[in-house]
């Protein structure tokens, strides 16, 4: 087993039910109590300019739950085209639609209906006809060949039992020099076993976290340069989290690649 990937022993049937419940009641029940911080003051924390967040629907941000601030490194433009791999209730995927402009593309890929049909219906709402929500996968995209300009996410790859191909997809749908602008959990220790079979510490963002230096080699191995790397003010809110954090030096990084 690579330590990108999920151990035999984990069942990933009931990882994917376990993290839609949780991405599920994180849509319909933004103040609910989670493992992890959520909504407009944890965007502002993280980075996000406050005159930025007043231009996206204000429901999408209370269900934000990213990790972290990575338009700094995306540097979208005018028109360009982007992918947003588990994209939520819409809050980044709205942010791009700003950052590339009526003549740009957003689509915003998440696996929960719940989010899929929460972020559509703020979509029209709010008349961003340049954004569209789909339902999928991250490991298995359903786009063609060089469709984007730029691929971002944010707190969702750490959630995904086969890394690799989610990075080998995002090449995929890359045009040469495209940019892959990730924000994720790493640690600085391998997880022990015991966390990463555990399908809750799965889902609260814990135990499929790979070791920062794997996780770096497995986006190089996909075809991707490594550029710009920073650390983010995350922290988690649980107690279990974060004893995990201390004891394996959790963390959240954004990172930014280029295809080749």
């Amino acid at each position: 087993m690579s330590e990108t990937t999920a151990p035999a022993s984990l069942d990933q049937s009931e990882l994917e039910t376990k993290v839609k419940q949780i991405y599920r009641a994180v849509a319909l029940n933004p103040s609910g109590h989670y493992h992890f911080p959520m909504g407009r003051g944890l965007a502002e924390r993280l980075g996000y300019p406050p005159a930025l967040l007043d231009l996206v629907p204000a429901a999408a941000v209370e269900s934000f739950a990213g990790v972290g601030y990575g338009f700094d490194l995306a540097e979208l433009a005018q028109g360009e085209e982007v992918l947003d791999l588990g994209s939520g209730s819409g809050m980044d995927a709205f942010v791009a639609a700003v950052k590339v402009g009526a003549g740009g593309r957003v689509v915003g890929l998440d696996m929960t209906e719940e989010q899929i049909r929460k972020a559509e219906g703020l979509r029209k709402a709010a008349d961003f006809p340049q954004v569209a929500f789909v339902h999928g996968h991250i490991e298995e995209l359903p786009f063609a060949d060089e469709s984007f300009d730029c691929v971002i996410s944010n707190g969702v790859i750490n959630l995904s039992p086969d890394k690799p191909s989610v990075f080998r997809e995002a090449a995929r749908v890359l045009r040469p020099g495209g940019r892959l602008a990730v924000t994720d959990i790493v640690t600085k220790e391998q997880l022990a076993t015991w966390i990463t079979c555990n399908a809750d510490l799965w889902a609260a963002c814990i135990g499929g976290a790979a070791q920062s230096d794997t996780y770096q080699r497995a986006i190089t191995d996909s075809g991707f340069v490594l550029g710009q790397m920073k650390r983010n003010p995350y922290e988690f809110i649980s107690d279990r989290a974060r004893a995990a954090s201390a004891r394996y030096g959790v963390m959240s990084v954004s990172l930014l690649a280029r295809t080749r």
